[in-house]
């Protein structure tokens, strides 16, 4: 169940956690447009100020300049033609000289020119109101009066320039700013895409686990209390529930064949106790027909009975039963299971091959003989009449390979992924009176896989079926008669006994 704590700082429902996530992730970058358009804004606004007074200044500087040519051109026409309408143009021109200089100074307040021509420009306002003659002694006033004027005018310039480059300083430190800003809140929204990813996908993980311990042959771990939106709550929830009802099938399961089991070789004991009897010509001597379905009984007894064995040592496994590490000779295990199944062989008419050379090993001997066990019952049920049978041998350092492989018909390829599979019985029919149980090769990769081997189906260059079993030289505690405590002494490992000693029988 969810705790209030996680309720107070979640959401309570994955739709409210990927909108929550969505509205976060975009924050930082609503952030950073809204400032990057405040910035552009910005720009903009000093950049069309800085035009307009650019074109005004300069404007305001060329006019002083024309102010400057045409009253030094009304003072030598005055000296000329002593006409009062010249007179009215010069001091008109000279008071819009004065006006405009002003509004200058203010752009240029120290400029050593613009006050030069501020001081000489009164002296000039009344230059027409004197004499004729000293009007023409004093018309070379005009030319340093011009020079100062160009000069105001060029200083006006590299002011405008110096603006220009304040802006573009300004830019750039506007454009720095935008960077570090870009910069700073992407790795934010990149950080809380990462925190709310985390966020969902870590309960969606942890369901993951859990269906897989469900789904594997171990105990499936208890939930550790989900947190996170309410509808993978309510999932894990769901998930403890079908866990223990797992559980529970997996139990009356587990009875169920120990009970089928026990139940099932109570009447067979019967059963072939009354056919040996029977065999035995103790109610009667039989006929040689009575002889043959007395015979066709005990091998379908028989078969029950390896079917049941089968289903026990299924259920064993499923318990996890520890292994019993002992050192055999794999060859005459090899030749025992051979005499078991001999009387099949012989009715299959199947041909073995294999090569009777000692091969010691140290494993379990009890499921290693299951393992083959199983496999020449298998090779024998749908291997081909008249065909071959063959057994490999093989020790590759610390590993041991045995190979079964049989004629007949190859395995399909959409049988080949679930041959192990328990209770799974593929397209091929079995060749007898007898279906068979689909655990057989499930219980010999059990077995395997109770011994750190593997058990696999591989090609062979020349028959159809071959299942290939490694299994490793497993260490043996041995206590000896004066130690009794904890001390162990170790098998020695067959790389230290051989060098990849090779008994493959082929």
């Amino acid at each position: 169940m969810t705790t209030q704590v996680s309720r107070r700082w979640r959401p309570r429902s994955l739709l409210q956690l990927v909108l929550l996530a969505f509205l976060v992730v975009m924050l930082p970058l609503g952030i950073l447009m809204f400032q990057a358009g405040q910035a552009l804004s910005e720009l903009t606004r000093l950049a069309d100020d800085s035009a307009r007074q650019a074109v005004e200044e300069t404007r305001r500087a060329r006019a002083l300049s024309s102010l400057a040519v045409e009253m030094e051109r009304s003072a030598r026409q005055y000296a000329v033609l002593e006409e009062p309408g010249l007179r009215e143009i010069y001091t008109q021109r000279a008071d819009e000289f004065e006006a405009m200089l002003a509004r200058q100074q203010l752009l240029l307040p120290d400029n050593a020119d613009a006050r030069a021509l501020a001081s000489r420009i009164d002296s000039l306002k009344t230059l027409l109101d004197a004499p004729v003659e000293d009007i023409q002694t004093r018309l070379d006033e005009f030319v340093p009066f011009a020079q100062r004027t160009e000069a105001v005018r060029q200083a006006t310039n590299r002011h405008i320039d110096a603006r220009i480059e304040r802006i573009r300083e300004q830019a750039g430190g506007v454009q720095t700013r935008l960077w570090v800003q870009t910069t700073a809140l992407v790795s934010a929204s990149l950080l809380l895409m990462l925190l709310f990813t985390w966020l969902i996908i870590r309960p969606i993980r942890q369901l993951e686990r859990r269906i897989l311990s469900l789904g594997s042959a171990d105990q499936p771990a208890p939930s550790k209390g989900l947190q996170g939106p309410a509808e993978l709550v309510q999932l894990d929830e769901r998930l403890d529930w079908l866990s223990a009802r797992l559980g529970e099938l997996e139990a009356q399961k587990r009875q169920f064949l120990r009970h089928m089991s026990h139940e099932l070789k109570t009447p067979l004991a019967s059963v072939r106790e009354g056919t040996a009897l029977l065999s035995d010509e103790v109610a009667g001597e039989l006929t040689t027909r009575q002889h043959e379905i007395l015979e066709l009984i005990e091998a379908s007894g028989e078969e029950l009975q390896r079917l049941i064995e089968q289903l026990l040592d299924y259920n064993l496994l499923q318990h996890h039963a520890e292994i019993s590490v002992d050192r055999f000779d794999v060859t005459a295990l090899i030749r025992e299971l051979l005499a078991k199944h001999q009387l099949a062989l012989d009715a299959k008419g199947m041909q073995v091959n294999w090569r009777d050379r000692p091969l010691d090993w140290q494993a379990d001997r009890t499921a290693t003989g299951r393992i083959l066990d199983n496999l020449l019952s298998n090779a024998i049920a749908y291997g081909e009449d008249g065909g071959l049978l063959e057994l490999r041998a093989q020790q590759r350092g610390d590993l041991l390979l045995l190979e079964v492989a049989n004629s007949g018909d190859e395995i399909g390829a959409e049988d080949r992924k679930q041959v192990f599979d328990p209770f799974y019985q593929g397209r091929a029919r079995r060749k007898g009176p007898l279906k068979g149980s689909g655990i057989g090769l499930s219980v010999a990769a059990d077995c395997a896989k109770a011994q750190q081997g593997h058990l696999e189906l591989v090609d062979d260059a020349r028959l159809a079926v071959c299942f290939r079993l490694t299994l490793p030289w497993q260490a043996c505690s041995v206590q000896s008669e004066h130690q009794q405590d904890t001390n162990t002494i170790m098998m020695p490992s067959p790389q230290h006994r051989a060098a990849d000693a090779d008994a493959r029988n082929s």
